[in-house]
């Protein structure tokens, strides 16, 4: 996700790889025919009054905002977007990490002009550090941080205490891709949480999405190159969430062709986070405030209406009375007047945002 930037618009002779991509996909996963019924019936149905926000969502927010490319006007415009929605927090991208897992100061120089922006303007707000590499496992890749080294590890650890010395309100961690059942990612969390904990941060991860069918994982994994998957077993995305205090599923890059797919797997990803993830972990679903169209994404698909809409019917049949539970648009350079229009419309139109009190800044 980190990473999307570096994404190209599709030219017109791409788009044919992307579809036998997405058709190969397919046969190597489930029977297509059954993908096609079990994912329009979750699409199908009408949510509940109560699935709006609970004035938990995140908004991504590009690195512009700490190196010096951002003022004041564009501080007043994301005040008067934010304003009088459900967002709680900001992931401001403050790396991204080196490959040996440390952070280069130059990164964020102006994150502090940005932080006591934020609090003038948007109190109540949280801005958390965004966090985020290409991992690799086994040893040293190029352009890879070696997530097996417990040294990388422990320099990642000390990159995000030194982000809360600056004053973030916590650390939002995107290490991809990260494989179903790594022992080393959950003992970099468990390393974590405590150090931001101690000075009264909040730990959030960006989770791969959950096995839409038994096995998905597994199914990807062996049939790439590098052991790579966009899928956890449920298991271990339990696994991770009961390390965190809060989980942002990247619920986009679904490879669905059609926006009713999308709905509905959309509705099946929001479901299954609600089910796996324990009561006092906040869920936040992932939703597409960006355009490109790329071999795993096709645009006119994945929409906000269609998010949102399966947001909604996933909250309502897991879970429609849980508290903590939010979406985080991805991501603010990308988005359009129509995806913030629709984010309002349908997802804060009955509930406004509930502020929260805010930890002292350090000095």
């Amino acid at each position: 996700m980190a990473w999307r930037g570096m994404s190209v618009a599709l030219r017109p002779g791409r788009r044919a790889l992307k579809w036998c991509a997405c058709a190969l996909a397919a046969v190597l996963l489930v029977p297509p025919a059954a993908t096609l019924v079990v994912l329009r019936a979750y699409a199908a149905g009408s949510p509940g009054a109560g699935t709006h926000t609970r004035g938990r969502d995140a908004l991504w927010m590009g690195h512009a905002w700490v190196d010096g490319r951002r003022d004041e006007d564009d501080l007043a415009r994301l005040a008067q977007r934010v304003a009088g929605t459900g967002i709680r927090d900001l992931y401001v991208h403050a790396g991204p990490l080196e490959f040996d897992g440390t952070l280069r100061p130059a990164r964020h120089r102006r994150a502090r002009w940005l932080l006591q922006g934020v609090e003038r303007e948007l109190p109540g707000v949280r801005v958390q550090a965004w966090l985020g590499q290409l991992v690799s496992y086994g040893g040293a890749a190029p352009g890879r941080m070696p997530l097996d080294d417990p040294r990388a590890r422990s320099a990642v650890v000390d990159s995000s205490r030194r982000m809360l010395r600056v004053g973030f309100d916590g650390v939002h961690l995107n290490l991809e891709p990260l494989r179903s059942g790594s022992r080393s990612y959950l003992r970099l969390l468990e390393r974590l949480a405590p150090a931001v904990h101690r000075r009264g941060g909040v730990l959030s991860v960006a989770t791969h999405q959950i096995d839409p069918v038994p096995g998905a994982h597994a199914a990807a994994g062996a049939v790439s190159a590098d052991g790579r998957t966009k899928w956890w077993s449920h298991s271990y995305f339990a696994e991770v969430a009961t390390r965190v205090d809060q989980v942002a599923v990247m619920s986009y890059d679904t490879w669905t062709p059609w926006e009713s797919l999308y709905r509905g797997y959309v509705a099946q990803q929001t479901e299954l986070a609600l089910e796996h993830a324990p009561a006092t972990t906040d869920v936040l679903m992932g939703l597409p405030f960006y355009h490109t169209d790329t071999p795993g994404r096709e645009p006119d698909a994945e929409t906000v209406p269609a998010a949102v809409r399966g947001v909604r019917l996933g909250l309502d049949r897991q879970d429609a009375s849980r508290e903590r539970f939010g979406v985080a648009l991805y991501v603010d350079f990308a988005a359009t007047p129509g995806d913030w229009r629709v984010y309002r419309s349908d997802w804060c139109t009955t509930r406004s945002a509930r502020g929260i009190r805010r930890r002292p800044r350090t000095p």
